[in-house]
């Protein structure tokens, strides 16, 4: 078994990126600029915004965060993204979520600018994406690609499994991995709560992506021998044996399903680093105009 160390193969990229950002400036005169919308005071939406601003200052980006309160109109929301939409000196932003219950996220994320989208979430870059045509690709699919281009794991013919079908991991890599490209060419089954006979599904992966969002989920007896195991999952679980009282832990049973696995990723360091770096790389992407000019 290979550990999948997302958090090294991240600090690689962010430090040749910081040499990237060097020749940028040198020519344009100023640095990528990343601007984040975070409503209200979800802890964990802290953090992630938190690792994201920490990102922008290792490479040399501006980052601007907004923060707005829990109960803050749509409207206002909708004004923030405009204002954000119309700032030359602005790259790229995204809108952390999960937002309020009253903030619609679908009119949320159709009103970002798909020039400005670098969380990838945008139905043009969506359908774009689908295409082969260039894009701002969903951060942490695009870090899982990243990884797996990294650690020279081969994807053409192979069969993956993915596990959840949200529109953030599981469809849009389902998409990635099945096109043809050098991570891709594989054949891809994408799976959900209404699949049946997952276990006998997931004995013929050759790789599994697991983002379901259960702790856990995925055992030792789901996975044939040499499967390689891409853990998305970030699931916040009591455990007394530690000062905070809880632990991070991903999609998969990791302790049992190691022992079974050629690759695997843990949790945390394996994916989630990766999410980040995806998004740092399309916001310099939109500063060079390399995607949309």
């Amino acid at each position: 078994m290979k550990l999948i160390d997302g958090k090294a193969v991240a600090e690689e990229i962010k430090n040749a990126l910081k040499q990237d950002v060097i020749e940028y400036k040198a020519k344009a005169g100023r640095v990528p600029h990343l601007a984040a919308i975070l409503v209200g005071d979800n802890p964990a939406s802290k953090a992630y915004v938190g690792n994201k601003v920490k990102s922008c200052d290792q490479v040399g980006f501006r980052s601007t965060l907004i923060k707005l309160p829990t109960e803050v109109t749509e409207s206002e929301v909708l004004h923030q993204i405009e204002l954000l939409n119309n700032d030359p000196d602005i790259d790229g932003f995204i809108v952390q979520l999960p937002l309020p219950k009253h903030i619609d996220e679908v009119k949320v994320n159709l009103a970002i600018d798909f020039r400005k989208d670098v969380d990838g979430f945008h139905p043009v870059n969506f359908g774009r994406m689908a295409q082969g045509l260039p894009c701002f690709l969903p951060a942490t699919p695009y870090g899982i690609t990243i990884l797996l281009e990294r650690y020279n794991i081969e994807t053409a013919g192979k069969h993956v499994v993915v596990v959840g079908r949200s529109n953030i991991v599981g469809t849009p890599i389902s998409i990635l991995l099945s096109r043809k490209s050098k991570v891709g060419d594989a054949t891809v089954t994408l799976t959900h709560s209404k699949t049946k006979n997952l276990k006998e599904i997931l004995l013929q992966a050759d790789i599994i992506i697991a983002a379901i969002g259960i702790p856990g989920f995925i055992k030792e007896e789901m996975v044939r021998q040499d499967a390689v195991i891409i853990d998305v999952g970030i699931n916040r679980v009591e455990n007394e044996a530690v000062a905070s009282g809880s632990s991070l832990v991903g999609d998969v049973d990791f302790d049992k399903v190691k022992s079974r696995a050629s690759y695997i990723t843990p949790v945390p360091g394996g994916v989630g680093p990766m999410t980040v770096v995806g998004l740092m790389l399309n916001t310099f992407k939109s500063a060079t105009k390399e995607i949309y000019p």
